[in-house]
């Protein structure tokens, strides 16, 4: 976010502050109280920032993520939540998630989604935190430990404005978000169980704006993987394309690939990538390292391709129809002498854009309005991701992208704008404090 956007805020409420009577006049007095307190205790939500960014906590490092998980436990702890460790077993190779709940019975019940990992493993030489002014610099701010922060005092927020006794609040800071253990099905199963307890899911990863638009996302593609491969009949060069030889697996694979292309594309928010091919007399390759060997020489005929790819879609049902057409283009007419199957394996599902998540938009933006921070626009899910909370969409309706503003995610120098904070943080609040008591508009 623009530095005076966030200025503008930080005057908003200073006004509420000295004149609560006629400041931010379509907010309730625990809205005010809220807002309040948010900005008097934004230098303690930086702290915290730092605290957690200095430890690092790549997804591979177990101990590093469990030590932001402490530090945002006992944040947790000491607002009432009852909070739990899901550690994961030794072939998981993944640290585990912190989950927290405070049980109520105003309102709707909600679900807080962050992650405690980052890309950037103990071996990377961006490890520091820095601050210059209104900015932050280091590994995870924007992804997500900034999200992660804006939870914490959100939270404390409505526990200083006494609007947190009763609210039915999940939190779910997931410990491998950015390579997920596998299988799937198990580090994925409590965030599941509690997407499928809730009535609302809410995304803190980081917020996007391009000028001076800001958008949040109601919607995010799924993202899964494809495996193609193909068999021919080694022999002598000399032989290829005749009936005892055939065409041999290379052209059978560009043939199928080709018609993927041509058939199979086209379809709004449908896009699949070839990402690795291996093809020769001798392939190996392992999946699960995205890596392989190949021998071939030019006066042999191959006998094997391996294709990995990925494929992303907006929903499940456009999934099972992409599915079903490349499986069709897999069986269709094989060059000679080949043959050739494909299978899929699942990943992160679509968050589909329903009505319930419409209305949710509908809601927040609201929030947005009687802030004094402007309308949010809706965010084309074909320039986003897939994220965990895409794993509780078909159990809730949801939002994401609810974090504060920063850059270069993924790669040294990526920065956190400070003055987000108390934005994203004040939507957060209040937005949870209408859910969670009833008091949407």
């Amino acid at each position: 976010m623009h530095a005076d956007r966030g200025s503008t805020l930080f005057a908003l409420v200073l006004a509420l502050i000295l004149a609560p009577a006629v400041a931010l006049a379509e907010l309730t007095d625990p809205e005010r109280r809220m807002a309040s307190w948010i900005i008097t205790h934004e230098e303690e939500a930086v702290e915290l920032l730092e605290r957690i960014t200095r430890i690092n906590s790549g997804t591979l490092n177990a101990a590093g993520v469990r030590a932001v998980g402490d530090v945002l436990e006992a944040e947790l702890a000491t607002l009432g939540f009852e909070t739990r460790w899901v550690a994961m077993p030794p072939s998981v190779q993944r640290a585990g998630h912190l989950f927290a709940r405070r049980r109520g019975d105003a309102g709707r019940s909600v679900l807080l989604i962050g992650h405690l990992d980052t890309v950037f493993e103990p071996d990377h030489p961006f490890q520091d935190f820095e601050r210059d002014g209104d900015r932050a610099v280091g590994p995870g701010v924007s992804d997500m430990k900034g999200g992660d922060v804006a939870i914490i005092f959100a939270l404390r927020a409505m526990a200083a404005a006494g609007v947190l006794e009763d609210a039915d609040i999940t939190v779910a800071f997931i410990g491998d978000e950015e390579s997920p253990g596998q299988p799937l099905e198990l580090v994925r199963r409590d965030l599941i169980e509690a997407g499928k307890r809730v009535d609302v899911a809410l995304g803190f990863e980081g917020a996007t704006r391009d000028g001076d638009t800001e958008y949040v996302s109601i919607a995010r593609r799924g993202a899964s993987e494809w495996m193609l491969e193909v068999e021919g009949r080694e022999a002598h060069s000399s032989g290829i394309f005749s009936e005892d030889v055939g065409a041999g697996a290379v052209f059978e694979a560009a043939r199928i690939l080709n018609a993927f292309y041509e058939e199979v594309r086209g379809e709004e928010y449908l896009t699949f990538n070839a990402g690795a091919i291996l093809g020769g007399t001798d392939v190996s390759y392992d999946a699960g390292e995205n890596r392989g060997t190949v021998a071939g020489k030019t006066n042999v005929v191959p006998q094997r391709v391996v294709v990995q790819g990925g494929l992303r879609t907006i929903s499940q049902e456009q999934l099972e129809r992409a599915r079903e057409a490349m499986r069709r283009v897999v069986a269709q007419g094989s060059r000679p002498g080949t043959s050739a199957t494909i299978t899929f394996q699942d990943g992160y599902p679509p968050m589909a854009p329903t009505d319930g998540n419409r209305a949710l938009m509908a809601s927040y933006n609201e929030v947005s309005e009687d802030l004094g921070l402007g309308t949010l626009e809706v965010y084309d899910p074909g320039r986003r991701g897939a994220a965990d909370i895409s794993f509780v969409a078909p159990y809730s309706d949801g939002l994401a992208g609810l974090g504060m503003q920063g850059r270069g995610a993924h790669a040294p120098g990526e920065s956190l704008d400070l003055t987000s904070l108390p934005a994203a943080t004040s939507r957060a609040a209040i937005f949870l404090y209408r859910l969670t008591t009833g008091a949407e508009r």
